[in-house]
């Protein structure tokens, strides 16, 4: 991750941690700072970008934030949250443009990988839609970016984490219906440089 970073010493890293907005504030409040703790342990720098400030702006206004960071570390939590706050806030359109021009490194795990998707549909068997109504009072949308031409399913076979089994479900949905896709076991990563794609 860190080597796609140009200068990656000392980076401002924008961290977008809306896939838990569903949270209690207390809970997502902890949820954040776990992220921000983590990613200054690595010498980064960074900073919540919270996408709610966002919501209902001209586009240009979350579009020029993001521009002023190498990197965006996106974190897990519910992907019908994480697609709502990017789609209201102008942030899908600005993190698509972003990554054509090759402007930022995309980070993340778990829902901020799935959300790369070109379809959401699936993942309701593991994230609950109902959510969003929760966070925003709102309906779940179920497009994701389309960034990726395939879904990442997450936790596959990792013992102990809680939704290894379901999400093992849905890739063996995925898989009967001829859905592209891509699993992922927990500390595994697929690393996308220009043409090049691995899986560390």
């Amino acid at each position: 991750m860190l080597r796609l970073v140009r200068s990656p010493g000392g980076a401002r890293v924008a961290v977008i941690a809306n896939a838990v907005d569903a949270l209690p504030g207390a809970e997502r409040r902890v949820a954040v700072e776990g992220e921000i703790q983590a990613l200054a342990a690595l010498g980064l720098r960074p900073v919540e970008i919270d996408l709610r400030t966002f919501f209902d702006q001209d586009p240009s206004r979350v579009a020029a934030v993001l521009r002023g960071f190498p990197m965006l570390w996106v974190r897990g939590g519910n992907v019908f949250v994480l697609r709502h706050a990017l789609a209201k806030s102008g942030a899908d359109h600005a993190v698509t443009e972003l990554l054509q021009e090759d402007a930022v490194v995309y980070a993340g795990y778990s829902a901020g990988a799935c959300v790369l998707a070109p379809d959401l549909h699936g993942l309701e068997q593991c994230d609950d839609p109902q959510a969003v109504h929760t966070a925003y009072g709102a309906s779940a949308r179920f497009d994701g970016l389309a960034i990726l031409d395939y879904v990442v399913v997450p936790h596959i076979d990792s013992p102990g984490h809680p939704e290894t089994e379901v999400l093992g479900a849905v890739a063996d949905h995925y898989r009967s219906q001829g859905v592209a896709h891509r699993t992922l076991r927990d500390g595994q990563a697929i690393v996308i440089d220009g043409p090049a794609t691995a899986v560390h």
